[in-house]
């Protein structure tokens, strides 16, 4: 976490709409700070920010064909920082497209979707419990 203790959030979707409908949906039910952005470009341009969580879609080719798509951009990320938990997004309900993702490690996949934001919302409150439980490992460990 950042030095306010507020979780950074990174939203990245070209979906404009859906995108607005995230940010918004996190902004009232959490204490996030949230970026958003519509290229996988401009995300990975703001990583020195260290995001908490980072949500992807898997395409991200609706504003500029040319741009990153969803797996690119995770590449980079991981590149950058293994550590930063990645959660991919996609309309696609394909599982070899999940498993494509898992390959690539990402910390998991959610199928866009009128249940998306509350199985964000678990994920990601896993993600947090097992972080504490890895720090407290690690206290633990130091002391032995």
């Amino acid at each position: 976490m950042n030095k306010d203790d507020k979780t950074i959030l990174f939203l990245v979707d070209d979906d404009a709409l859906f995108l607005k409908s995230l940010e918004i949906k996190f902004l009232n039910k959490t204490d996030f700070l949230v970026e958003t952005f519509a290229t996988g470009e401009l995300c990975v341009e703001r990583l020195c920010r260290k995001p908490d969580i980072i949500i992807l879609d898997y395409h991200l080719d609706g504003i500029d064909e040319n741009a990153m798509n969803g797996m690119e951009t995770l590449d980079k990320i991981k590149a950058c920082n293994q550590k930063f938990p990645v959660i991919m997004l996609s309309s696609q309900d394909k599982i070899d497209v999940a498993i494509d993702c898992m390959h690539h490690k990402a910390t998991d996949y959610v199928v866009k979707s009128e249940t998306a934001f509350v199985r964000l919302q678990a994920i990601i409150e896993n993600i947090f419990r097992y972080q504490k439980m890895e720090k407290e490992l690690s206290w633990y460990m130091d002391r032995m």
